[in-house]
């Protein structure tokens, strides 16, 4: 894995800066502005996003701020010029959804991933404008979902990973009727400036307590076991080389304003007296494919292909995880070129890390 890819496997799209929605450990710095994407924005994207899904699978997902706070009608505008082999998907925390969105993502196959952390107890952070719980308006969003037979994924945040919590989490999200489940421990990144550094043991426990709970009942795609197994079948099969792609996937984040930040979309909407705006250019003036195919001369960029070649010599790790964030990198840190982060430690070594203590504490006893 060397370089950035210059075609994507998918664009993230911010059709609002808005949400309505005030999460303790929200990374994003534009949340309370009602910045809305221009269609001419969307349809710039498109141009490029439609030739590249007639050779292959290709995504664009709607993530936002809010993406539903965009509104049905301004959304379905922005969809449109978008051709129909192309998958759209909604990262949404699935307060507005009603009948009538459910109407919207059945008539145009979108495929839906909900923001919930857990039980009610475990929803603290997910709170109002006005500081109130907004579990109850998450579960009747789900509630609409499962009433129109729309299947989705669920993505959780774990701010304190610790034994007893991923048995109670697994068992909420088996009976909450997801397909996908996706563990994020909480980074510390954007406007979110919350440590997340944990103890090394108590991290690995956790991932160890999930992959346990997770083997009673396999009917949920976990997303991170799922990591985990793929990197293991490839090591025992003498693979583990073809594991990651040939080049990074350069994960075009599409601004509400046109503009592009490659790699993470944590980047989006900050700026920096070395770096800028972290920007690669702006669809309404320059085609994403070209965009793309000038990446590496984004000087942070530049840094960061250096820190993904410190991680490849340094980090036993490397072929499992590929590098450090971008996004975590700068966060933590301040530059590109650094290695090993909190996040690093929590999400990719103590998962690989935990998922061995697992399985040695259920190999089969000698007889």
């Amino acid at each position: 894995m060397r370089g950035i890819a210059t075609v994507p496997t998918y664009v993230v799209m911010q059709p609002t800066t808005l949400c309505n929605l005030d999460c303790s450990y929200c990374y994003l710095p534009l949340r309370r502005v009602d910045q809305k994407m221009p269609v001419a924005v969307a349809e710039a994207v498109a141009a490029s996003v439609d030739s590249w899904s007639r050779t292959a699978r290709f995504s664009v997902v709607w993530h936002g701020g809010e993406p539903l706070a965009a509104g049905r009608d301004h959304f379905a505008a922005l969809l449109e010029p978008f051709a129909a082999g192309v998958e759209h998907h909604v990262q949404t925390n699935a307060t507005l959804i009603d009948d009538a969105w459910c109407e919207f993502f059945t008539e145009r196959q979108i495929r839906v991933s909900v923001s919930i952390d857990g039980p009610e107890p475990r929803n603290a952070d997910r709170v109002t404008r006005g500081d109130k719980p907004a579990y109850g308006r998450i579960m009747r969003g789900i509630e609409a979902l499962r009433r129109h037979n729309i299947p989705f994924s669920a993505l959780c945040v774990v701010g304190q990973p610790a034994p007893g919590l991923a048995t109670d989490l697994y068992e909420f999200f088996l009976s909450l009727g997801c397909d996908v489940l996706g563990i994020n421990v909480e980074e510390l990144e954007g406007v979110n400036t919350r440590t997340n550094s944990h103890p090394a043991g108590q991290v690995r426990a956790f991932w160890a307590e999930l992959l346990t709970a997770w083997r009673r009942n396999p009917s949920i795609h976990l997303r991170e076991v799922e990591w985990f197994l793929r990197y293991a079948a490839a090591v025992l099969d003498g693979t583990a080389d073809e594991v990651l792609p040939r080049r990074l996937d350069p994960i075009p984040t599409i601004a509400h304003d046109g503009s592009v930040v490659l790699l993470s979309p944590e980047l989006a909407g900050f700026s920096d007296p070395r770096y800028g705006d972290f920007s690669s250019g702006n669809v309404l003036t320059t085609p994403l494919a070209t965009i793309l195919a000038e990446a590496t001369a984004t000087p942070w960029i530049q840094e960061f292909l250096t820190g993904v070649e410190a991680c490849r010599t340094q980090c036993p790790y490397f072929g499992f995880c590929g590098g450090a964030h971008a996004a975590n990198r700068y966060f933590e840190h301040g530059r590109f070129d650094v290695t090993t982060t909190d996040h690093c430690r929590n999400s990719k070594i103590r998962l690989l890390e935990g998922v061995l203590d697992h399985a040695r504490d259920h190999q089969p006893t000698a007889v």
